[in-house]
């Protein structure tokens, strides 16, 4: 039997943290686990519907997104976190109410994410229309421990994908014959 865990994949806005979230859920769901995708851009529409993105609303969006997170996995579900979490205490609250915990470090060069920028992240706070962008007006800080490390600019979403999912059978989260090729 599969133990429930939760997935935060963390990083710069535009480093890749979407598309591995899809490439893990698909390859999770071909197993036949069915996670549940907690996008911050999604759960921010209900949460916060006019995000401000001050340290405030921050701190209140990600105790949330959290507290859902544990919820989730308290009842068997498995989750997949797609957020930045630009400050390390939102990830260690996770880490604390949910024990099956693998945080996931998404490198990616500033410059590779400001290029990748579909939705105009970057170019908003350099024309001044954002003040609070991770990694360029706000600080973001990385990972101390993460228990996997990917780097975007070097592997696709799908080998990334793969890389969680051996570490998910690393620590016994998942059993049985669950590969992602």
């Amino acid at each position: 039997m599969n133990t429930a865990f939760a997935v935060w994949l963390t990083g710069l806005p535009a480093s890749g943290k979407s598309a591995i979230a899809r490439a893990l859920h698909v390859g999770l769901e071909a197993a036949g686990l069915e996670a549940e995708v907690l996008e911050s851009d999604v759960v921010r529409t209900v949460i916060t519907p006019t995000p401000t993105y001050i340290r405030e609303e921050r701190d209140l969006f990600y105790r949330a997104l959290a507290f859902c997170g544990g919820r989730l996995v308290a009842h068997g579900v498995p989750v997949i976190f797609d957020a930045t979490a630009n400050r390390r205490e939102y990830r260690n609250l996770a880490r604390t109410l949910i024990p099956h915990f693998l945080e996931v470090a998404v490198m990616c060069p500033l410059e590779v994410c400001r290029q990748r920028d579909r939705k105009g992240t970057y170019r908003k706070a350099i024309e001044g229309e954002s003040t609070t962008v991770p990694g360029l007006q706000e600080s973001y800080d990385p990972p101390l421990g993460p228990e996997v490390v990917v780097d975007t600019s070097l592997l696709s979403p799908k080998a990334a994908a793969a890389r969680i999912i051996e570490a998910l059978h690393a620590r016994g989260y998942l059993i049985g014959a669950l590969r992602y090729e």
